[in-house]
């Protein structure tokens, strides 16, 4: 499909990112990858309902996050892992012949998107907080 560069590939990924923790014991994974990211998604979810005073660009990353991670977490507890199915080789284009990715889902574009629009905020220093003194820098 398009040449090379988007593949279509079936994959169950049993694992987090990249098959991160795939091979830890099914108990283990299972709590780690269902119950405490269904803790974290629910936190999230609680916090987008129920604080106000969000900006747009904020709350569209977080609802990104919330709506990836629940696409993932209802293929892992129904299925037994998440289904990807997509892969992007740039490496015949760019002549990079590591420039390939893994094999994602569209939950995982939207929880990479999310992340990405939270980065530059989670970087920037606190304005709010205290002025640095001089004993503090010294």
């Amino acid at each position: 499909f398009c040449g090379d560069t988007f593949m279509i590939q079936y994959a169950v990924n049993r694992g987090a990112f990249l098959s991160l923790f795939a091979n830890l014991p099914d108990l283990v994974r299972t709590g780690l990858l269902v119950v405490m990211n269904g803790i974290v998604l629910a936190g999230v979810a609680f916090i987008l309902l129920f604080r106000s005073g969000w900006n747009k660009w904020s709350f569209v990353a977080l609802a990104l996050l919330l709506a990836g991670g629940v696409g993932n977490l209802i293929d892992r507890i129904w299925l037994g892992g998440v289904i990807d199915f997509m892969v992007i080789d740039l490496s015949q284009m760019t002549g990079i012949g590591w420039l390939k990715t893994g094999v994602f889902n569209v939950a995982d574009i939207a929880i990479t998107a999310g992340f990405l629009m939270l980065l530059p905020q989670l970087l920037k220093k606190d304005p709010s907080g205290p002025p640095a003194t001089a004993e503090a820098t010294a």
